[in-house]
């Protein structure tokens, strides 16, 4: 099976590259991915593939049966539905790579890495679909709109129950961080979820030289973030991934020299691993603005935009991916990668499916691929698809066949 699987993925590496780049010169941001919708359609006809489409937008998810009959001690293997998730959206991005397949969307760029994902993953359906006499059970090839924007088209496709039988859901996620030919896993807590925090201090404005006329609205605002900071502090990376991390990227007061506004605006952003430290968190935000308002006779409104939940990789299940990939690859090629506070909205998968997501080494220094996610000159070292490609297909195909792995849970 791991040769099929190879020779595939190199039959349709040409393929699965040219889709890549028609994507990245034709990127199209978060709920507006029209374009990219139609090719994946076109590409998924072409081989007789079912799909359903328009799902929270311009989602799609294609559905491959496979076809052989083996025995099953636990479930019926016909029963057993597994999902594998790609992200199609682009970002808000001047590129300023010189490649001949640069994005001509002016102000938009696929810098994150969807576009391989996208194409990865419709290799991925080609390699299932010649193989489906291979393997017992479903497999649902979710090709997801919105990562980049709330509330996340994970939380509306799963609001769609399209995904009510699935049992277990993979995700592959490009990363400049490992190079080419690098496969990198995380167990349990991942990534951090991610809210929007605003916090606005209201009092009386007014003239610099006369405080008996007005609050002390600017100085109620810095005690605020610096009381917080000392609460939350960053000077200590095992204390802040253990407690959360706050950050704040705007303080507007808009005054002037001998003004003192009537407002001032705050905003930041909180991430955490653990869901009731989440909730904590958000309480001590909402108490201290408001003490600390209070004490300087100004009022705090604060608001915070739910975002992402943190992503769970299940133990059990990422152990098992992490082993298959070495068989596939070779035992160095496989890492083991920390938790990062950034986030993605596969948190909302793997908050309700046992899940697994990992990341594709994609970076190849000796190329000058070495650009990080999310700038305007990200790039990949495309034989990584290649890989990735075949690699989710050889584990989607294994998942299947073990019975101890796809048993439900306690």
């Amino acid at each position: 099976m791991k040769q099929e699987i190879l020779n595939k993925s190199r039959e349709y590496f040409p393929e699965v590259v040219a889709i890549r780049r028609q994507l990245h010169q034709h990127p199209e941001l978060s709920f507006c991915e029209k374009d990219t919708a139609e090719l994946i359609k076109r590409c998924l006809s072409s081989k007789n593939i079912e799909f359903q489409s328009d799902i929270a937008g311009h989602g799609i998810i294609a559905t491959i049966k496979g076809t052989k009959k083996t025995p099953h001690s636990t479930l019926k293997a016909s029963h057993l539905t597994i999902a594998l998730r790609a992200d199609m959206d682009a970002l808000p991005i001047q590129e300023t790579n010189d490649i001949p397949y640069r994005s001509v969307n002016q102000g938009v760029m696929h810098a994150c890495g969807h576009d391989a994902h996208t194409a990865m993953l419709l290799g991925t359906a080609l390699i299932l679909n010649d193989l489906r006499d291979s393997f017992d059970g479903t497999i649902k090839l979710v090709f997801q709109p919105g990562e980049e924007k709330l509330p996340g088209g994970a939380s509306l496709i799963l609001d769609s129950g399209t995904l009510n039988d699935v049992q277990l859901i993979i995700g592959q996620h490009v990363t400049s961080d490992l190079k080419c030919g690098e496969v990198g896993f995380h167990s349990g807590p991942y990534m951090a979820s991610c809210d929007e925090v605003n916090i606005l201090i209201k009092g009386a404005g007014g003239h610099g030289a006369k405080p008996n006329e007005r609050n002390q609205t600017v100085v109620a605002a810095a005690k605020t973030v610096t009381r917080l900071a000392e609460m939350y502090p960053e000077n200590d990376e095992t204390v802040y991934k253990s407690n959360g991390l706050l950050s704040f990227g705007e303080f507007l007061a808009n005054g002037t020299y001998n003004v003192v506004p009537s407002q001032v605006s705050l905003k930041g952003t909180m991430r955490t691993f653990d869901e009731n430290k989440r909730k904590l968190l958000k309480d001590n935000i909402l108490k201290m603005a408001n003490e600390t308002a209070s004490e300087h006779g100004c009022t705090a409104e604060v608001f915070i935009e739910t975002g992402y939940p943190s992503v769970k990789n299940d133990e059990r299940l990422t152990d098992f991916c992490k082993k298959t990939a070495a068989e596939y690859l070779c035992e160095t090629d496989i890492k083991t990668v920390p938790q990062q506070m950034t986030a993605e909205d596969f948190g909302w998968y793997s908050q309700k499916i046992p899940a697994c997501f990992y990341r594709l080494g994609t970076a190849d220094p000796d190329k000058a691929i070495d650009s990080m996610q999310h700038t305007s000159t990200f790039n990949i070292d495309e034989n990584a698809m290649q890989l990735g490609t075949g690699l989710m297909a050889f584990i989607a195909i294994n998942i299947l066949k073990d019975e101890n792995i796809i048993s439900p849970r306690n």
